[in-house]
């Protein structure tokens, strides 16, 4: 009784541990928790006593008060800080198993492709630390294109580009594995930065992360109407000149000029991959197409941009952003027969 009892408690679980956002799938009932990888704490003797985690935390981004500070702790899709990372992998294990402190399941975790064996390491021990029995890291590239349904073990090329908050992988595959991967470290965060600098320079209005992400989220696009402005926003922010609050109108093709930045930089990995692969792989990229994942893919007309850019079909996979969970979930459903698809033990 006791033995299947830590049976149902030791649920096993994939994690998308990412910049912006942390999916958890529980093995046999999909995709958990779904919540912003925030953490809000306070300072108590030199000790950090964590006060929220995720979209609770997520509100408290730029308005907490002087012993509190509420920061991100995953920054390009690997961990910046270890022990608030730490903190935020235990509340989500423990809230998709209903709090129970003592449950220790394996986990499945992905990757950037172009994280070092010490950044590696890091999640793999903060996973532990977290109250893991065992823990297996995958790339970020392979789990997306797996739960966009891209027929990677086939001896055929398969294109990836996920398009995360901290980061864009790019990545060629074939026979199960990475054929070429890239990563760069341009993603939703990076478009965030580019409003909010825009508005600054531009327009004389200092917003937050918050606001430059609302504003993108509604208006935001790769490519400026083809006649007139638009959809717009009103935006309130506070006047760089003289610091007063003040409130101004935006519209997509200034969100256009504001993100030109972030857009290049996504469609030159995608060229660069493009060059780089093997001609036999090239020709299968030409009758497949490449397929988007990730948040980002969700930017109102990049897929336009990279198809215009790259001259080959563009595909955004279905519910992007859930594309890397789901993923990791299916090989952790299907572990025997998918753990080849895991990276070596760091």
């Amino acid at each position: 009784m006791i033995g299947s009892l830590l049976g149902v408690l030791s649920t096993d679980m994939a994690i998308d541990l990412g910049t912006a956002n942390t999916l958890v799938y529980v093995k046999g009932h999909g995709i958990q928790l779904d919540e912003p990888s925030v953490v809000a704490y306070m300072n108590q003797g030199g000790r950090k006593v964590v006060y929220a985690v995720g979209a609770e935390a997520k509100q408290m981004l730029g308005k907490t008060p002087l012993n509190m500070e509420a920061i991100r702790p995953m920054r390009d899709g690997v961990i910046a800080d270890f022990e608030v990372a730490e903190e935020m992998i235990k509340h989500f294990i423990r809230k998709v198993h209903n709090r129970r402190a003592f449950v220790s399941p394996m986990i499945i975790i992905c990757v950037p492709s172009s994280a070092t064996n010490v950044e590696r390491r890091a999640i793999h021990q903060s996973a532990l630390a977290a109250g893991a029995r065992e823990v297996h890291l995958i790339d970020e590239p392979l789990a997306a294109a797996i739960g966009a349904g891209l027929p990677i073990e086939e001896p055929a090329g398969s294109m990836v580009v996920d398009i995360g908050g901290g980061t864009t992988e790019v990545a060629v595959l074939s026979l199960g594995g990475q054929v070429y991967s890239r990563s760069v470290r341009v993603g939703g965060d990076k478009m965030d930065e580019a409003i909010m600098a825009y508005l600054r320079k531009n327009m004389g209005i200092l917003v937050g992360e918050m606001s430059a992400e609302r504003i993108k989220k509604e208006i935001g696009t790769a490519l400026a109407p083809e006649s007139g402005d638009g959809m717009s926003v009103q935006v309130r922010g506070r006047g760089t000149g003289d610091g007063v609050p003040n409130e101004i109108e935006i519209n997509e093709r200034l969100m256009a000029e504001a993100l030109a930045d972030p857009v290049s930089e996504i469609v030159e990995a995608v060229r660069i991959a493009l060059e780089a692969m093997p001609p036999e792989l090239a020709a299968d990229i030409v009758d497949r197409g490449i397929v988007l994942t990730g948040g980002g893919a969700l930017l109102r007309n990049l897929d336009t941009v990279i198809q215009k850019q790259a001259r080959l079909p563009v595909m955004i996979a279905e519910d992007p952003l859930k594309c890397v969970a789901n993923g990791c979930g299916f090989v952790l459903e299907n572990f025997s027969r998918m753990k080849n698809v895991l990276s070596p033990e760091v």
